[in-house]
């Protein structure tokens, strides 16, 4: 989608001609072999048929599932780093120079940090710091094959914590740290973990009020320094900090060390459809996984720098690490409210972590960079003339250029330097995951931060990894062909209406297969269906997602079994589908769709954008506070009439676009309970708060 114009043809002419001299002169090898490269094929069906299996390129012949012979184990990788980059540094975190409360216009207070610089830990130290905590740990009573659990933010200390147990062969359960108690309570007394690893603050304002229903808790060990002394416990629970651990000392047990087929991590998942299921995955199905991906990431090695912010108990933030320690590259710590300078806990005037990081590489979920994208193009239209008309010359000059495969380096300078400064002005790839990725979301990614958009597909069951594009393919609302360590078949779906005899392209459910398929849902067997090994003994998972394999190879995700009722015209409707496509109107934030197969028509629940409703509101002399404002029947009516052109714009049909919605004041965050961590919206959750107005819209019909 192209900015607007009303330029001048000749203005327009001269700059084009300008651009171009600048970039063809200057880049000319380049130019030409990244436009070739767009083009090539990125997988074939290695049977012929439009079903597939589908494979790599690079992988028609065999599955590729290590990184490196005899590294099979996850221990084994972080050794093996260690000892390949002993003294680069590997784990960073910034100190905290000052903390205050600050007070908002609301009359709220606000807590606001000034961070200073990284302080590092280096490989060799970070393996010696992990091997101490897994001894400390035995010396507490955990024993190899017995699972521990960790409730931790995303940390140095995650890191540590989880190669500890790697080496000491503890399946590690991982939760989510946005979770709340009954979720919590679950996986703990599923997995009967008797030692968990968290935080101060997470112990003192989450787990400390549900000891009471695990009863099989014995340890608790805290990554933070302070306190060091523990009291108001029940009785039977320890409480350590995680230093004192790591100076504990107790004899070796033998054969602790893990085999590839041993459980590393039981993942438990967001639960967007319902009680957390936990995954099971073995060393070899990370390893698998992570040896697809980082084959995507091209010159990965000890000069990158990736930021990590996203939750360690979801995949795609844990593979990324993993990929990361494997090659050598430093990892700095952040978190969603100190990312960048404008981040809400940064101090006015101070500086955000990726300023201070610069990193190189960084992973995304596209609900924050959908967050990136409105905020920067209300900038744009803040912009004076002169400036915005700069902007939109080079911005669909380069879209072009992209689309054709070619680089713009005089635009990159002259143009988008500043916005790419956002993310610290380093970054040459961004990888998204966890949710389908906008078009307009992913062409602004890729013109104004200068870097490409690995938009990749997998799912915790598969360990992230089923599909990544290549960094050279800027085609938008594709996935990318599937990696070197996985295949993908398609399967009819009858009642949806797709068959892999579908023309132009093969249509179906996605189905992944390869060494990355994990061992199933731990203590679930009738979940487990959706697993299944085929004759030549390779393990599958069915994903309950509907895709189509294009020419090229790629897939592109068009629907989900779960997210399509049928109305009670008979018309089908993909809920994500429309959330997806209204998405990308700027007065949305974030929206639901929901429809009910007794009903005729869709409605929906509204975040609205502040400044864009507040602006609607003027214009049609609409007063009140914010929350007046979202109560108000002729402010839905208004809203809805542009979410009604935005869904005609968008080539939505009729029957598929909300008729009725509500606007909710409160934006839907992990800790609302409302979206999971990749803030995929939790449907039931989302209908359980909104139960009174969908009785209210379908009421008064």
């Amino acid at each position: 989608m192209k900015l607007k114009e009303d330029l001048n043809p000749v203005l327009l002419l001269l700059f084009q001609v300008t651009v171009w001299l600048y970039s063809v002169l200057a880049f000319l090898p380049s130019y030409l072999f990244s436009s070739e490269r767009a083009q090539r094929l990125k997988a074939r069906s290695v049977t012929g048929r439009p079903a597939g299996p589908y494979r790599a390129m690079g992988a028609t012949k065999r599955l590729v599932s290590s990184l490196h012979p005899g590294v099979d184990t996850l221990d084994k990788v972080f050794e093996d780093a260690s000892r390949r980059f002993p003294d680069r540094d590997c784990l960073g975190t910034r100190e905290v120079v000052m903390e205050e409360d600050e007070r908002q216009s609301n009359g709220k207070f606000f807590k606001k940090v000034i961070l200073g610089q990284y302080r590092w830990l280096s490989y060799a130290e970070t393996h010696r710091a992990a091997a101490c905590f897994g001894i400390g740990l035995a010396a507490l009573g955990q024993r190899a094959h017995n699972n521990i659990a960790i409730f931790c933010e995303t940390r140095a200390e995650w890191v540590i914590a989880a190669q500890a147990c790697f080496m000491q062969n503890f399946p590690l359960v991982t939760l989510y740290s946005t979770l709340g108690g009954p979720a919590i309570t679950h996986g703990l007394n599923e997995t009967e973990v008797s030692h968990i690893i968290t935080s101060r603050e997470l112990l003192e304002t989450r787990l400390k009020f549900i000891l009471l229903e695990v009863p099989r808790l014995q340890h608790i060990i805290v990554v933070d320094d302070t306190p060091t002394e523990w009291h108001g416990y029940p009785r039977g629970i320890s409480v350590h900090n995680m230093a004192t651990v790591q100076g504990l000392r107790t004899k070796p047990e033998n054969g602790k060390h893990p085999m590839p087929s041993d459980i590393a991590v039981i993942m438990y998942t967001s639960g967007s459809t319902g009680i957390p299921k936990g995954v099971m995955i073995s060393h070899s199905n990370i390893i698998a996984g992570i040896t697809g991906m980082a084959e995507r990431i091209p010159n990965l090695g000890e000069n990158d720098t990736y930021i990590g912010y996203l939750p360690l108990a979801h995949v795609l933030e844990l593979s990324a690490e993993l990929v990361c320690v494997a090659h050598g590259c430093r990892i700095g710590y952040s978190s969603p409210q100190t990312l960048a300078d404008q981040s809400t806990k940064i101090k006015k005037g101070s500086k955000g972590d990726t300023s201070v990081l610069q990193p190189t590489l960084m992973a995304a979920v596209p609900e924050i960079m959908d967050r990136i994208y409105k905020n920067v193009m209300t900038k744009v239209e803040e912009m004076s003339s002169a400036q915005r008309t700069l902007f939109t010359l080079a911005y669909n000059y380069k879209l072009e250029q992209l689309s054709q495969g070619r680089s713009t380096p005089l635009c990159d300078n002259l143009v988008f330097k500043k916005v790419r400064s956002l993310l610290g002005g380093k970054t040459r790839v961004l990888l998204s995951g966890g949710a389908p990725l906008s078009a307009a979301t992913q062409r602004f990614i890729n013109v104004c931060f200068c870097c490409p958009v690995g938009q990749g597909y997998g799912l915790t069951e598969t360990c992230g990894a089923g599909t990544i594009s290549e960094m050279w393919d800027y085609s938008t609302g594709r996935v990318g062909g599937p990696l070197i360590c996985s295949e993908i078949k398609l399967k009819d779906w009858v009642e949806g209406g797709y068959h892999i005899t579908d023309t132009p392209t093969p249509r179906g459910e996605i189905l992944i297969g390869g060494p990355n398929v994990t061992m199933g849902y731990y203590k679930n067997e009738a979940k487990n269906q959706d697993f299944f090994v085929d004759e030549n003994g390779q393990r599958w998972f069915c994903t309950g997602d509907i895709g189509e394999v294009h020419p090229d190879g790629c897939l592109k995700i068009i629907d989900r079994k779960k997210d399509l009722v049928k109305l009670q015209a008979g018309e089908y409707v993909s809920l994500g589908k429309v959330e997806a496509m209204l998405k990308n109107c700027p007065l949305i934030d974030n929206i639901c769709a929901y429809a009910n197969s007794d009903e005729m028509y869709v409605i929906g629940f509204v975040v609205p954008n502040q400044k864009h409703l507040l602006s609607l509101a003027e214009q049609y002399l609409i007063r009140g506070s914010w929350e007046e404002l979202c109560d108000n029947a002729a402010m839905e009516e208004v809203v809805l009439q542009v979410i009604t052109e935005a869904a005609l714009s968008a080539q939505l049909e009729r029957f598929e676009i909300p008729r009725k919605i509500r606007l909710s004041p409160d934006p839907w965050t992990p800790e609302t309970g409302l979206v999971t961590e990749a803030f995929k919206l939790k449907r039931q959750q989302l209908k359980s708060k909104y139960q009174d107005d969908i009785e209210r819209m379908y009421g008064g019909k």
